[in-house]
């Protein structure tokens, strides 16, 4: 597959700004125009995997701070640790996904579950190995997904997903933020009255 280009689109002219041609502008007001995207067409200013990987970071822990508010604004009894941190894909990283939160809860059957919510940029399946994210979709603009974690022992992460729970380690999926929101409070709610009142909702 080729390498991916970004060029930097802030620097590009609205062409609904700028006429199609000086001359005609001209002919049709009888002004010249002296703005500088008259004389000279702007050129394209390419962007480095770093440069695209950092502001793809950045807008990705800004919703990440975002989400972790709207969590702990629920009730002071649910409260999460702000946990960001993120990673874009290796070879486009303009997609990328964002950690924010990791507790620890009773979940269906298992006892004791450590978990991780994250918030990415793309649609997704949760790979079955050692891939992340499998049949990666960017139609959708967000997806948000909390798996099962557990210490990791022969890889260079410290946390890995725990596929022992549901097969393959995820709790829940959804490109729906509120969804999402009420998902991490069902997992956070220390008893059973405080989750059928989320339930509700």
């Amino acid at each position: 597959m080729a390498k991916l280009r970004y060029f930097d689109a802030g620097n590009s002219i609205n062409a609904r700004e700028v006429p199609v041609a000086a001359h005609s502008e001209f002919l049709r007001t009888g002004k010249i125009t002296r703005t500088r995207s008259h004389w000279l067409a702007e050129e394209r200013r390419y962007l480095s995997h770093d440069e695209v990987a950092e502001r793809t970071g950045r807008k990705l822990e800004t919703a990440g701070a975002k989400t972790h508010q709207h969590i702990n604004g629920f009730h002071h009894s649910i409260q999460f640790p702000k946990m960001l941190f993120h990673r874009t894909l290796q070879d486009s990283p303009h997609l990328g996904y964002c950690h924010v939160t990791a507790a620890r809860t009773k979940f269906a059957r298992y006892q004791d579950v450590s978990w991780a919510f994250y918030i990415a940029n793309f649609y997704a399946d949760i790979g079955d190995n050692d891939n992340f994210f499998q049949q990666i979709d960017v139609k959708y603009s967000r997806m948000y997904f909390a798996v099962a974690i557990k210490p990791g022992e022969h890889t260079p992460e410290k946390m890995t997903i725990d596929r022992s729970v549901r097969g393959n380690g995820l709790l829940f999926r959804t490109d729906d933020p509120q969804i999402a929101i009420r998902n991490v409070l069902l997992l956070g709610a220390r008893n059973e009255q405080l989750r059928e009142i989320i339930r509700q909702l």
